[in-house]
């Protein structure tokens, strides 16, 4: 059932998909998410000199990195280019495709099918009703906040439209931004068909992070701690809380997304802005369990960037 999706099907579909994601971005032309894609240099040698240029220290994360949001000066990295999985940041993406595609007043009836899927992959989940009618914006707060597959599942389904026309659309937005060391084989960042089948690299998550975070309708979803939605017409009632560790407990920081899965370890990417000054950054492969969020990475990594002189 919820595994079909991932037949050979897909495939035979990509290069139509593609090209539908291609007319679809029309507006954001290759050679303008190239530039934008691009970060700026780095800081200069004065700005890095004495133990500041040494990195952050005691961070554990596999991967990691963090650069100047405003300008896309990277200022620490460790492993930025090795491929990994990314577990449930992948859903900055299916955000990023849907906000692309826009009409976030569009309604979606929630498929029966998610019941199923959330139970064989024992998924985060917003809780969805089967027959539930909700806003595409409604959806992103259910995917974003609680991290729900289902959600992801119902936009995924209803913008492809199809999932395999919709993995394939974000396999094209992720060449057109320039994220050449990712690949998407599903919507949510779940470990199928392998574990790590679904992968990027710190450098390439920076980039969907800064594309994600010049949305407004995203930057708003995801500083939220908990959105309610009443119970109304043709849905039941719903509260959703952001699974972000850091939000509300790390002065200035606004987002964006965590994950995990065996494979991938725990994951963050998120960005904090304080007197003026963001910071975006990620961690990969970070140590930590499924219940047990690791903050000490990612605050370790803040901590250090609002201390450079300048930066």
């Amino acid at each position: 059932m919820a595994r079909v999706y991932l037949s050979a099907r897909a495939t035979a579909l990509m290069g139509a998909a593609a090209l539908t994601a291609s007319v679809a971005l029309a507006a954001v032309t290759p050679s303008s998410l190239a530039s934008a894609a691009r970060p700026a240099a780095g800081l200069s040698a004065a700005a890095t000199a004495g133990s500041a240029a040494a990195g952050p220290g005691g961070v554990r994360a596999k991967s990691a990195a963090i650069e100047n949001a405003a300008t896309g000066a990277l200022l620490w990295s460790r492993d930025p280019n090795t491929e990994r999985p990314m577990a449930s940041i992948t859903k900055v993406m299916t955000a990023f495709v849907v906000l692309r595609a826009g009409d976030l007043r569009r309604t979606v009836t929630v498929p029966s099918a998610v019941i199923g899927y959330v139970l064989d992959y024992d998924a985060s989940n917003a809780g969805l009703r089967p027959g539930d009618k909700l806003t595409a914006r409604q959806l992103l707060y259910a995917m974003l906040l609680p991290s729900g597959a289902d959600a992801a599942y119902a936009l995924a389904q209803a913008y492809g439209p199809g999932i395999p026309a919709f993995i394939a659309k974000m396999n094209a937005v992720a060449r057109l931004m320039g994220m050449t060391r990712t690949h998407f084989s599903n919507f949510d960042g779940l470990p199928y068909p392998t574990p790590y089948s679904n992968y990027s690299t710190a450098a390439n998550l920076l980039t969907l992070g800064r594309f994600a975070m010049r949305s407004a309708v995203f930057r708003s979803i995801v500083d939220q701690r908990t959105y309610r939605l009443a119970a109304g017409s043709g849905h039941h009632g719903y509260l959703w809380r952001n699974l972000n560790p850091l939000l509300g407990h790390y002065q200035g920081l606004i987002g964006i997304k965590p994950g995990f899965t065996g494979a991938a370890g725990q994951c963050l990417l998120f960005e904090a802005t304080r007197n003026g000054r963001s910071f975006i950054g990620v961690t990969l492969g970070s140590p930590g369990s499924i219940t047990t969020a690791n903050t000490a990475d990612p605050t370790r990594i803040l901590n250090w960037a609002f201390g450079l002189p300048g930066a």
